[in-house]
């Protein structure tokens, strides 16, 4: 090969390294159609032509329900008033919309009932002893979330029940549980209910499933009877029926006769979420953990339950949300819960107007679609933190 051919071979060389990227290119950004905003809305709203119809069926009720909604909870709505002459249609005003005077002269009695306004300042300690428990549990970050626990469940409800109830040898005269009423009522049957149904739930489940007759026997009768009839019936015959069988004497209070109504009744349904959680475990780690010696309680404290658990969030969440509406239906045995509260002032002289009892269901609507909904939100964060959930 003479210096003209390796000079040709050379020039080829440099002009093939010069087409070769020595660097890797970084990847390019998928389309604007398929991301963001417009990629969300292709893959959600309008991928099918169903989908498309829905989406338009579902924009045209929103259009049609919403606006007229916003007008009259805010824009028409009478914000201030001393009575019922504010809320009532004249010629100044021809369009009235929702009465939030009238919750807002009544909602002390809608919070505390008939509880005396003197010691109401203890309902009020009760609501934040409430809170922070909440808050220190729900906070996965909190310090010393095992010292929240021990107060969430042994402190406060003791000093609940001597805030309350009162206590004369420190005192505070007893307010009986007759002149309790309204959101405070709810709170507590929403809060005994949910606090008490998950530890008893699980104890029934392990009953359900264990190899005891006795206990298995047992545990059936009571979930099943339970579940079988409606929670009415339960609040009825734990209300009514209960004092008909002991003496005066024993009969227990009314508000703590619903508390175990309630209590006993999502208990049993807990149960069952709770069996759901402990069949889906695979029976490898059953195994597993008597093969190294735990005991059953151990097993089901370390290994176990703590699976069954986690899977079961939803389910769990979900049965404490229809708790906390089914709260509603101790008014039937004659407790002033919130919606109760609602019911007795709607039809006060002072305020009858074409808007009140309307203006008052909205108000309960308003207060538990925001429980629900911040209960629902938080079980659903949880799940995602736990990955409980099914991914794509």
């Amino acid at each position: 090969m003479d210096a003209t051919d390796t000079m040709a071979v050379e020039a080829r060389r440099a002009t093939q390294i010069a087409f070769v990227r020595s660097a890797t290119q970084d990847p390019l950004p998928p389309p604007l159609s398929q991301s963001g905003a417009i990629g969300w809305v292709r893959e959600h709203l309008f991928s099918t032509p169903l989908n498309i119809a829905l989406t338009l069926v579902s924009v045209g009720l929103i259009a049609w329900l919403v606006p007229p909604l916003i007008n009259y909870m805010i824009f028409d709505a009478v914000w201030s008033g001393e009575d019922r002459e504010a809320c009532l249609v004249t010629v100044e005003r021809p369009v009235v919309g929702a009465c939030w005077a009238f919750v807002r002269e009544r909602l002390a009695y809608f919070t505390y009932g008939f509880y005396p306004i003197g010691e109401r300042w203890r309902v009020d300690i009760f609501f934040a002893m409430l809170v922070i428990g909440i808050v220190w549990l729900a906070w996965l970050r909190a310090p010393r979330r095992d010292i929240g626990a021990v107060y969430f469940f042994v402190v406060m409800p003791v000093v609940s029940y001597i805030l309350l109830l009162g206590w004369p040898a420190i005192g505070l005269y007893k307010v009986e549980t007759s002149f309790w009423g309204g959101l405070l009522v709810t709170v507590v049957v929403a809060a005994v209910g949910i606090v008490v149904s998950l530890p008893i739930g699980i104890l029934l489940a392990l009953g359900r499933r264990s190899q005891m007759p006795a206990v298995r026997l047992f545990s059936v009768i009571v979930i099943e009877f339970v579940r079988g009839v409606p929670l009415i019936t339960v609040l009825f015959m734990a209300s009514v029926m209960l004092p008909l069988f002991v003496p005066d004497t024993w009969s227990p209070d009314k508000l703590l006769r619903a508390l175990v109504g309630v209590a006993l009744f999502t208990s049993a349904y807990m149960a069952e979420v709770v069996r759901a959680g402990l069949q889906a475990i695979p029976k490898g780690q059953y195994e597993g953990a008597m093969a190294v010696g735990l005991s059953y309680w151990q097993m089901m404290r370390l290994i176990i339950l703590p699976q069954a658990l986690r899977i079961t969030i939803p389910n769990i969440v979900n049965s404490y949300i229809a708790l906390f509406k089914d709260t509603t239906l101790v008014f039937i045995v004659g407790i002033f819960d919130f919606l109760r509260t609602i019911e007795a002032a709607r039809i006060d002289p002072k305020w009858a107007t074409p808007t009140t009892s309307t203006t008052g269901y909205a108000f309960a609507a308003v207060f538990y679609f925001i429980c629900c909904y911040l209960m629902s939100r938080y079980a659903r964060n949880m799940e995602a933190r736990l990955a409980t959930g099914h991914k794509r």
